[in-house]
């Protein structure tokens, strides 16, 4: 208990320390909210539980590469609950990386923390080491070294995500129609429920999901935030086993019975049975804090 306490302590001042040296968003942003929220409520010694999830963020690195034009890579990070005794999960991409060279960068990085910070916060120098390093990997010709494509192909991992995201209210029709022309441009599948509050839930490729969030997000809200995530690793996923861990078949707006003055108030009873029936009933509590039925 002392030591997750401690552990949970040193996440917290590192997550502080990177947000005052990384205060925009498009440096540094936390995607899983709740998480973060958890992990705090946990370390006032409010909660005796355990966080439920790991806290999840983007690290955005901008570096310059020889011909001097800048390259952007993407730090996919979450901190695991012994962070930091085990090192954290970082997924470095970027669009100009083919699938070899982002195996090979991650690959290199992970072995570059093993070697220097066994049990200690290290994500200031894991994106110190993406600044200096991950340019170089633009250019390498793999081909000649032992890795081949094939093999990268091989143990390349896909990842199914679903994102189940809250809204303080979703009632613009602008905004209800980008959500579904947006899944739909991204191979989602899903539902949503707009009115008071307002739920989304998309589900697919890991990188469609971060792009659909980081659009959302672009837009005006009063409050929205990722309430869970959800991250299925697929060995070898093509696109049949996605279609098989999918809960939802597309996305689609859900209307449960509007009531209310602007018939806005949604009956959440039917959208517990509607979750149950897609079995994700235990997401209702996860949203509204108590117990469905």
């Amino acid at each position: 208990e002392m030591a997750n306490q401690e552990e949970a302590e040193i996440q917290i001042s590192e997550l502080d320390l990177l947000s005052s040296m990384f205060p925009y968003e498009e440096e540094f942003a936390v995607t899983d909210q709740l998480a973060l929220a958890e992990l705090k409520h946990y370390v006032e010694n409010e909660s005796a539980e355990m966080p439920s999830s790991k806290v999840q963020f983007i690290l955005n690195v901008k570096t310059e590469v020889p011909n001097a034009s800048t390259v952007e890579f993407s730090m996919a990070c979450a901190l695991p609950f012994k962070y930091p005794a085990v090192l954290p999960e970082i997924t470095v991409r970027s669009s100009l990386l083919s699938r070899s060279q982002q195996i090979l960068l991650n690959s290199d990085l992970k072995t570059y923390l093993m070697q220097n910070f066994s049990g200690e916060p290290c994500m200031l120098s894991a994106r110190e080491w993406v600044k200096d390093h991950a340019a170089a990997y633009i250019d390498k010709d793999l081909s000649s070294s032992s890795m081949t494509a094939s093999d990268a192909t091989q143990s390349e991992v896909t990842t199914l995500t679903r994102l189940w995201i809250y809204s303080h209210h979703i009632y613009n029709k602008q905004k209800r129609k980008n959500i579904i022309d947006w899944a739909k441009e991204l191979s989602l599948s899903g539902f949503c429920m707009p009115g008071k509050p307002g739920v989304v839930c998309v589900e697919g490729l890991q990188s469609s999901c971060e792009e659909f969030w980081s659009r959302i997000r672009r837009l005006t809200w009063k409050r929205i935030l990722i309430r869970h995530r959800e991250d299925v690793s697929l060995e070898g996923g093509g696109h049949a086993e996605i279609q098989k861990q999918r809960k939802f078949s597309a996305l689609e707006e859900k209307c449960f019975d509007a009531h209310g003055a602007r018939g806005n108030h949604m009956d959440l009873g039917q959208l517990y049975h509607f979750l149950e029936e897609k079995g994700c009933a235990d997401i209702f509590q996860m949203y509204f804090g108590v117990e469905g039925h």
